[in-house]
């Protein structure tokens, strides 16, 4: 119940400043909801599988709150499957437990099992979603997390209409989990998926089976509606159109951005944007549709379109009008787009840029491949085991303790703070000659992490490699935001690229796309004592050891340090 309790008994004048001390406050509301996490039989692409899902749904439950609530949710696993969700792009201030990530902050939650996750949703208004961060689950455990403004507050753009949440996504025919443990026992690409959706339908274009269910949103002509886009693909980079419709870019990952035209929005794994759409063309059906943008070179991908359908109210036609969507590997609309963001520093949430950098870490990231093993036959290249890595450091989890739990508790020997803030050899990284240079793919397996001072300032320069491929990697840091400075293609230049730092209004976001062949720098301010992952949140990737960690040290303060786990938390 949404509420403020205030006893008559106070005398008129305290009760004023009271008032007016709480009045950011008074909104704030505790929703609480349970997931049931088992077994579901649903049809695709005209098969049966049987999926692990939510409620019983594809995607799962939308959550919608206010900023300033507090979420609890009761999660019951009867799947068949260890499981852990992660709330993507919630800063979890003194929740630290409840982030999510399997091995990282907690253990998981095992067949049979519950765990109840409670969090503060403060600072943040916009569209951040959750998802199973456990394996390959998230393909079927997901949905949105939707955070309006809280009462007496309101958007900082027109007021739309409705709004309505759209849900990429990606589907196998096939258990995912078997998919992936397959590609690992051989240490070879897994394989890839057979459609793309919408809303968990994968839409009426599939030449082998056109789906009766396509998602269809209905619009009054001349209404203008917020579209909360997240991108919850596995492993697809997505351009998103409507036919012959324009939108206007209004946030991102939760922040809100200065408002931006387009007609195409690119979306990596993981990131989210809000976007206005006024319904200003003739009555009719439009399709919305999005295909992957594929920024490496000779990769094999489901290249396949999905849609759903906008459709007019009193539209008459029967045949919707497909979008031009931008060629596959169209880098230049991907990196204009993905560019041309600002943040909107009038938000009551923006902080200005930290001027002062306290670290300073010049990360290469890509592919490679690791040692096949002993008495084991790998498809890799080389006859070696598929790998990836930062700064030549493939990470591997551990398997007996959260890193956060080790670091509460003292415990030693589950990771090392020795990850470098250079590469161990300079090379030319973005030359296509070093490809397959066996001695720089080759890299070393490991749990290494980055110790950091309470309220630091970290600045990193993302510099894609050429070892393997080249491709855009889309990073997520779990924990805080950052902000996104500049980025540009080939190697870093450390004297001249640092004049095109914007660090006026960049946007912030929590999952940044380097470009492919290219780099990216952010800067953040390590303001939450904890363990907090940053990985690849292409998921093939992230099982060959695309990642690593912070380990944000206390701050000395009862606000600054981390508290101790729930009663209920998840034991290994």
């Amino acid at each position: 119940m949404r509420s403020t309790m205030v006893s008559l008994l106070f005398p008129v004048g305290i009760l004023l400043v009271f008032l007016s001390l709480c009045l950011s406050t008074t909104s704030a509301a505790i929703v609480e909801t349970s997931f049931h996490v088992k077994n579901l039989t649903t049809s695709r692409l005209c098969q049966n599988h049987v999926i692990v899902a939510v409620n019983g749904s594809l995607p799962g439950p939308t959550l919608r709150v206010q900023e300033g609530d507090t979420l609890i949710v009761h999660v019951f696993n009867k799947s068949p499957y260890n499981l852990t969700i992660h709330w993507h792009g919630v800063f979890q201030m003194r929740t630290q437990w409840a982030d999510g990530p399997e091995f990282i902050t907690q253990c998981p939650i095992r067949p049979g099992n519950s765990y109840t996750y409670r969090f503060n949703l403060t600072g943040q208004v916009g569209t951040l979603w959750w998802h199973a961060h456990t394996q390959w689950l998230r393909a079927t455990v997901y949905g949105a997390l939707v955070i309006r403004p809280r009462d007496g507050q309101k958007y900082p753009f027109v007021k739309p209409y409705r709004e309505e949440t759209i849900l990429l996504g990606e589907w196998w025919n096939g258990n995912v989990i078997d998919v992936e443990n397959a590609a690992l026992a051989t240490g070879v690409a897994p394989n890839n998926s057979d459609a793309y959706t919408i809303n968990g339908w994968p839409g009426d274009l599939y030449p082998s089976c056109p789906s009766n269910k396509t998602y269809t949103l209905q619009v009054v002509p001349g209404k203008t509606y917020l579209l909360r886009l997240i991108n919850a693909a596995l492993n697809g980079q997505l351009f998103f159109k409507i036919a012959n419709h324009n939108l206007t870019v209004v946030g991102a990952d939760a922040a809100y951005t200065n408002p931006f035209q387009t007609d195409v929005v690119v979306m990596g794994p993981g990131q989210t944007t809000d976007v206005l759409l006024t319904a200003n063309q003739s009555p009719g059906l439009y399709y919305m549709a999005a295909r992957p943008y594929l920024s490496a070179v000779g990769v094999t991908i489901n290249n396949s379109t999905t849609t759903a359908i906008l459709a007019y109210k009193s539209a008459t036609q029967t045949t919707p009008v497909l979008p031009i969507l931008p060629a596959l590997n169209d880098t230049p609309t991907a990196f204009r787009f993905e560019s041309n963001m600002t943040a909107l520093v009038t938000s009551p949430f923006w902080s200005p840029v930290p001027k002062t950098v306290d670290e300073s870490m010049y990360v290469t990231m890509g592919l490679g491949i690791s040692e096949c093993g002993n008495n084991q036959t790998c498809g890799g290249i080389f006859g070696q085991r598929m790998a990836a890595s930062m700064n030549n450091h493939s990470f591997v989890s551990p398997s007996t303790i959260s890193m956060l739990e080790a670091f509460f508790r003292n415990v030693s020997g589950i990771y090392t703070t020795d990850f470098p803030n250079q590469p161990p050899i300079v090379f030319d990284y973005t030359n296509t000659s070093n490809s397959f240079n066996q001695t720089l793919m080759t890299t070393p397996k490991s749990t290494s992490v980055k110790k950091l001072k309470f309220n630091s300032t970290v600045q990193i320069v993302f510099q894609n490699t050429a070892l393997v491929g080249i491709e855009n990697h889309p990073m997520h840091l779990h924990g805080m935001n950052f902000y996104i400075l500049a980025q540009g293609f080939g190697n870093y230049d450390p004297i001249n690229d640092p004049r095109k730092f914007n660090l006026v209004n960049p946007q912030e976001r929590n999952t940044i796309g380097v470009p492919t062949g290219g780099w990216a720098a952010i800067r953040f301010r390590a303001n939450n004592p904890g363990v907090w992952f940053i990985h690849c949140h292409l998921d093939v990737h992230l099982p060959w050891g695309l990642a690593t960690a912070f380990l944000v040290e206390n701050g000395g303060t009862p606000e600054s340090t981390l508290p101790p786990p729930p009663a209920d938390f998840p034991r290994c």
